[in-house]
């Protein structure tokens, strides 16, 4: 086990990032007709700065960067699939659109966020991240590491947008075009898991020098590693569809049965094609 020690930097951002949050929302409260915060937006917030923290800091950080490339994708994990929906779900609207009203920023992100775009940009950074060049040089370079975190958590928050959105004018998908649109987030990290489970020689030459932690082997800590890509990743996404099938059925029994709402997921696609 690596020896304990701080990650300032880590720490300075993480911190910032809450501290900011915590004064938008006061300043927010003392003006005419502002609101204090619900609580509930509040925790989910604190808990995704929370997974960021655990991931970013002793000993996962450590342990993902000097010895094993399965708690590297427990990292991955983190920053892709607990973090941003907490984050996302713990932002209140009027605080996103502050954080969008410059032009371009808008623009870009509202283009970014439609679905074939995001899912564009969710798995390609899933696989670029995982191209052993690019893993070898994040493990040699403290610098191309964080950056590489923060490219991953943007395309995380990316990816939840069409699910999580809370603005009518940048909104989510309909819950059947939600339950389609994770579907196909789970398919494309089959790519790498498979290479990770099933490799007969180490992807990640690199962490085959380090030292052994637990016992395990530098193989079994890629299988592992592999079957986490594949197992822990899947029963996210499939515990959120899960979640928004039943929440739609509720729906849908309470307002009437309108068709399974089938046409409206047909036309979210058919303008989808049409921007593209």
């Amino acid at each position: 086990m690596p020896a304990f020690h701080l990650h300032p930097d880590v720490l300075a951002l993480i911190g910032g990032l809450g501290l900011a949050y915590a004064l938008a929302a006061r300043r927010h409260a003392g003006r005419p007709g502002g609101e204090p915060l619900p609580r509930r937006r509040v925790v989910l917030f604190g808990v995704g700065l929370a997974a960021l923290l655990v991931g970013a800091t002793w000993p996962v950080h450590d342990l993902a960067e000097r010895a094993l490339f399965s708690v590297h994708m427990v990292q991955h994990m983190l920053f892709t699939l607990v973090a941003p929906p907490l984050l996302v779900a713990g932002t209140p609207p009027w605080m996103l659109r502050a954080l969008l009203r410059p032009r371009a920023v808008r623009a870009a992100w509202a283009f970014l966020t439609r679905p074939v775009p995001a899912t564009a940009v969710f798995n390609g950074v899933l696989l670029f991240t995982h191209w052993p060049v690019v893993v070898e040089a994040s493990v040699r370079s403290e610098p191309l590491h964080l950056g590489l975190h923060a490219l991953i958590l943007g395309s995380g928050l990316v990816m939840w947008w069409p699910v999580m959105s809370p603005l009518p004018e940048l909104p989510a998908l309909s819950a059947p075009g939600q339950m389609l649109y994770l579907f196909v987030q789970s398919i494309a990290p089959t790519i790498p898991a498979s290479f990770l489970t099933f490799g007969e020689s180490p992807l990640y030459p690199i962490y085959a020098t380090f030292p052994r932690v637990l016992g395990i082997s530098a193989m079994e800590d890629q299988t592992i590693a592999g079957l986490t890509m594949k197992l822990v990743g899947g029963a996210i996404l499939w515990a959120v569809i899960t979640a928004v099938f039943f929440r739609w059925f509720r729906e849908e029994r309470e307002e009437g049965w309108d068709a399974l709402r089938w046409h409206q997921v047909e036309r979210e696609i058919a303008e989808e094609l049409r921007r593209r």
